[in-house]
């Protein structure tokens, strides 16, 4: 259409000179969705299939006696206050909360999901760097039983790989680091956590200071291992994702 970017029912309706419910019943029988939309990434990490293999590995097969955890970091979490309370619940009306609202600092969240029990070893902090990180390493080394591997999945942002990080590391042979390939987050099972913290927790929280985020923070995860912890389930082969990006790559370029 020229006044759009996309069809919508009314407008093709109005441009063909039919009802929009003829153009409904077109639509559905050619399942056509013009109206929607969702986005993508192919990763372009030369090393994409052999790092699909080592995690997904990881996650249908564990080695023996070893601990598999998919680490990462939410930053920037906002405390955020709004202006009004807002309006109390009754049958006839919906949740509510003003448009706007009040921005009172910033936390920071490092957690480790143990795929075989679901449950969260996490660190609130301030900010993100090589530093914290490597705290959080040596908080893992100290949570996890010394007579077990550790397998860490986690993507691949510089402080992950900083120097102090790298010789703390050679001195504890027992940890591995295994990395996602670029642009491929939704490798890393702890994300489908971190969504659930959000949806949950974040979304509609109402926080009047750093602090009482922070606090928010820890009692999720203390609920979350006390009552909704499950073991990770990884479905898809290795083979079958390689295949689909494979022909995601070949339609690109076609």
């Amino acid at each position: 259409p020229q006044e759009a970017t996309h069809w919508s029912i009314e407008l093709m309706a109005r441009y063909a000179e039919v009802t929009p419910w003829q153009v409904r019943q077109i639509w559905k029988a050619a399942d056509l969705r013009p109206h929607r939309l969702k986005t993508f990434k192919i990763s372009s990490d030369p090393a994409f299939a052999d790092k699909v293999v080592d995690i997904v590995g990881l996650y249908m097969n564990p080695p023996d006696n070893a601990v598999v955890l998919s680490v990462d970091e939410k930053t920037q979490i906002q405390a955020l206050d709004r202006t009004q309370p807002g309006l109390p619940l009754n049958p006839s009306r919906i949740g509510s909360r003003t448009h706007d609202y009040k921005r009172l600092g910033t936390a920071a969240l490092y957690a480790a999901f143990n795929t075989l029990t679901g449950k969260v070893i996490g660190k609130v902090t301030d900010k993100t760097n090589g530093k914290e990180f490597l705290s959080f390493l040596k908080l893992l080394n100290r949570r996890v039983s010394a007579d077990k591997d550790l397998h860490i999945i986690l993507d691949n942002l510089s402080a992950h790989k900083a120097p102090a990080v790298r010789e703390w590391l050679e001195a504890h042979p027992r940890i591995h680091l295994h990395f996602t390939p670029t642009s491929s987050s939704w490798l890393n099972a702890v994300e489908g956590w971190f969504a659930q913290l959000e949806r949950r927790a974040l979304y509609r929280g109402v926080f009047t200071s750093v602090p009482e985020l922070k606090a928010e923070l820890q009692r999720f995860i203390s609920v979350h291992n006390a009552h909704s912890a499950k073991p990770f389930k990884w479905t898809k082969p290795a083979a079958h994702i390689i295949a689909a990006v494979g022909r995601a790559k070949h339609a690109l370029h076609n």
